[in-house]
């Protein structure tokens, strides 16, 4: 499925220059009986992960489904604190929630993002979040929200705050589908790898209290993958199945050198079921040689990270392809029926946007 190159984002040009098909605007569309799809994508991220972000979230929407040309609208909360560079990269590549609003969407992507406290209702995006929220509910076909935004809208949409866990969550863990007839887990593994990262947890019986779906879930991390009652309209991901094989280690030394600064309690352990014994102990040196220049006032050493990646294996990026292929067909369809029917009239309530019932 191509990109459609509609501004000169880098991440366009990157995703390019790694084998992505990008067309321009006045191109194949043009020719050929292929619909243009609108995806926001609200990134919440914040600096260090910003661009990341919008490459793992692109290269999933380029890489899944070939039905249509995608044009996609990244957007952000002025809520959030920007440094300079991050600043600049906003103005000039970034659209304004108010233009994507004028604009329309056919569906949203809303990432996760960095809090300060426990409370999410104390967050200065909080009230912006909402906002957005409270829009593509009534104005999107479907919303796919990632770790944090889940939390949020768990929260306020549906009165279940997620819980704070005795040690944080991360590695990457087997899941298991659960409703294996669900369009959006239709022809993936039924036993998958998703990464995760996160200190806090939304259970089971919570999203089953608020009428949600679940349809992929971890012994180990509980939840990853579920709906709203109706099975489209919100789709909630706890897990990171956009995350690049080397974006856990990225995070471990994040967290190693906020330690070393003073700015974490405890030195990071390593993420689970991730990297290999030997590159475990490359690491581990480089831990005792990091300690031993903070004590000492001098420089961090050079992370290894050269030495490691190459190591890693990538047990998600399929399924995360196939899932999201998937969504991407079912937003295809339900956008043909709501083209066709005046909306909501004469649609099962326990199935608003006609899912199940959609003729492609």
């Amino acid at each position: 499925m191509p990109l459609v190159a509609h501004n000169d984002l880098p991440t366009l040009q990157r995703l390019k220059a790694e084998g992505a098909t990008i067309v321009l605007p006045e191109g194949r569309a043009l020719h050929q009986t292929i619909r243009e799809l609108h995806i926001g994508l609200l990134n919440m991220m914040p600096d260090a992960a910003l661009e990341p972000t919008e490459r793992q979230f692109f290269r999933l929407i380029g890489e899944s489904n070939p039905i249509a040309q995608f044009y996609v609208h990244p957007f952000t909360l002025d809520a959030i604190p920007r440094g300079p560079k991050a600043a600049a990269h906003i103005a000039r590549y970034y659209e304004t929630f108010d233009q994507v609003k004028a604009d329309g969407l056919d569906a949203l992507i809303i990432t996760g993002a960095n809090v300060t406290g426990e409370d999410l209702s104390q967050e200065p995006f909080w009230g912006p979040l909402s906002e957005v929220i409270d829009w593509a509910w009534d104005n999107v076909t479907t919303t796919l929200l990632s770790c944090l935004a889940t939390h949020a809208v768990l929260h306020f949409r549906y009165g279940q705050p997620r819980v704070k866990q005795p040690a944080k969550r991360w590695g990457v863990f087997s899941h298991r589908v659960v409703e294996p007839h669900h369009p959006l887990v239709a022809d993936v593994n039924t036993r998958f790898d998703v990464p995760h990262s996160r200190w806090n947890d939304v259970s089971r019986a919570q999203f089953e209290a608020a009428g949600l779906r679940v349809l992929v879930e971890s012994d180990a991390v509980g939840v990853h993958l579920a709906t709203s009652r109706d099975g489209f309209r919100q789709v909630f991901f706890q897990g990171h199945p956009e995350y690049d094989t080397i974006s856990l280690l990225k995070e471990y030394k994040r967290d190693a050198l906020l330690y070393a600064a003073g700015k974490l309690p405890e030195f990071p352990p390593f993420p689970d079921n991730y990297a290999p014994r030997h590159e475990q102990a490359i690491l581990l040196e480089w831990r005792e040689r990091l300690l031993a220049a903070t004590a000492q006032g001098r420089p961090a050493p050079e992370f290894p990270e050269a030495l490691v990646a190459p190591a890693l294996d990538n047990t998600w990026h399929d399924t995360a392809e196939g899932v999201v292929g998937n969504w991407m067909g079912c937003m295809y369809q339900v956008t043909n029926a709501i083209r066709r029917l005046p909306f909501m009239e004469g649609i099962d309530p326990a199935d608003p946007l006609g899912l199940y019932g959609v003729d492609g």
